[in-house]
């Protein structure tokens, strides 16, 4: 157990570690940056998914807009499974 986790009295505050990454998706018309937030959750029930990744931006926009996410019981896990999801559509907004 990290010392972080000694933090959280209750499980209902739902205190995760946050870490952030950037990636740059290149395409046809330019390169596009994709921040990415991975939260590390200590109460999470599923101890498969205590990981959740997430990007900033959608892909997809001009037919059914999605966020890139990513779950996994590892860091890794999850920040692959959110890049694979951004590499899925293309970034179809202002570059």
């Amino acid at each position: 157990m990290a010392e972080w986790e000694l933090a959280q009295t209750h499980p209902s505050e739902q205190l995760a570690h946050l870490t952030f990454f950037s990636m740059k998706k290149v395409q046809p018309e330019g390169e596009v940056e994709f921040r990415i937030t991975v939260r590390e959750f200590i109460t999470q029930q599923d101890k498969s998914m205590r990981f959740f990744a997430e990007a900033d931006r959608q892909t997809n926009q001009s037919v059914a807009p999605f966020t890139p996410t990513g779950w996994g019981s590892t860091l890794v896990k999850a920040l692959s499974e959110c890049l694979r999801a951004i590499h899925k559509f293309p970034y179809e907004g202002e570059l």
